[in-house]
């Protein structure tokens, strides 16, 4: 429940943001009449985003036999991969992304009015819902559906109020220190995920396990025990992997110390576009 509420809380006020700083250029430019426009985009990509999930829980639904390990495998590598994406873009891509933004914004309002500034909102929000569709099938997977969906649907209710109640000045947030928090525990899941892929595709001898168990704690923390499945959730916690699994996801975090050490730029997004409040 807590990584599908991590991740629907930051791809949805992503998407706030976005949002709000499309309805401030239109503002700026006087020409708030166009603003449902923005609203009818967002809506639209939430509706795509919506058919894509149910797309590919009903592909993992229908999937038997040896398929269904595969299946899940490759979708936790796709999550993780699209969550490591999400993270470095944001890194490079936040300083200027409020600038672009408005330009985008200006331009579609003076060129081609309406449909351009439709597009502009449903494709800015859709990257957003698309992802939370891809990570909310990974996360649903690794635990229970039920649970996953739950977490979801808060993450996008606080994701709703922490976006109104900024653009609303009754609070202010600190996105640095929030993106900071979010993208470190979104790293987390991502290690998780990529071990939970590997081990997947040990059943169905993709990946050899090398060595099948290198351990077994499941006598001290049982992975069907409560602590267990949230660590499982979490943190990608197998009380007995194989040693390809190991492998794989202390491999993951040396590579993205690695990269953020050659980055020298801190993890939390401290570009992140500023967010305008009335005075």
């Amino acid at each position: 429940m807590l990584p599908a509420y991590v991740l629907a809380l930051r791809e949805g006020l992503e998407a706030a943001l976005i949002i709000g700083i499309v309805l401030g250029a239109l503002q700026k430019m006087r020409r708030t009449e166009l603003a449902p426009v923005v609203w009818v985009g967002a809506a639209a990509a939430l509706v795509i985003s919506l058919i894509v999930a149910l797309v590919l829980q009903w592909l993992g639904a229908s999937f038997e036999g040896q398929a269904e390990p595969i299946f899940e495998g490759l979708t936790m590598f796709l999550a993780a991969g699209v969550l490591t994406w999400m993270i470095f873009w944001m890194r490079r891509q936040a300083r200027n992304m409020k600038g672009e933004l408005e330009t985008n914004v200006r331009r579609a309002a003076l060129q081609t009015g309406g449909k351009a500034l439709f597009l502009l909102a449903m494709v800015a929000v859709l990257r957003e819902g698309i992802e939370l569709a891809i990570f909310f099938t990974a996360a649903s997977l690794a635990a229970n559906p039920q649970q996953a969906l739950a977490g979801a649907l808060l993450g996008l209710g606080t994701a709703i109020l922490l976006g109104w109640s900024l653009f609303a000045s009754i609070v202010r947030l600190d996105l640095r220190r929030f993106f900071m928090v979010t993208g470190i525990l979104l790293i987390i899941f991502a290690a998780g995920l990529v071990a939970h892929g590997v081990h997947e595709l040990n059943e169905v001898g993709w990946i050899p396990g090398i060595i099948e168990h290198v351990w077994d704690t499941n006598g001290i923390v049982s992975e069907k025990s409560i602590p267990g499945q949230l660590m499982t959730v979490l943190f990608g916690y197998n009380g007995n992997p194989s040693l390809t699994e190991v492998i794989s996801y202390w491999t993951y975090f040396a590579v993205i110390a690695l990269s953020l050490w050659l980055s020298r730029s801190p993890l939390s997004t401290a570009q992140m576009p500023e967010v305008e409040q009335k005075a």
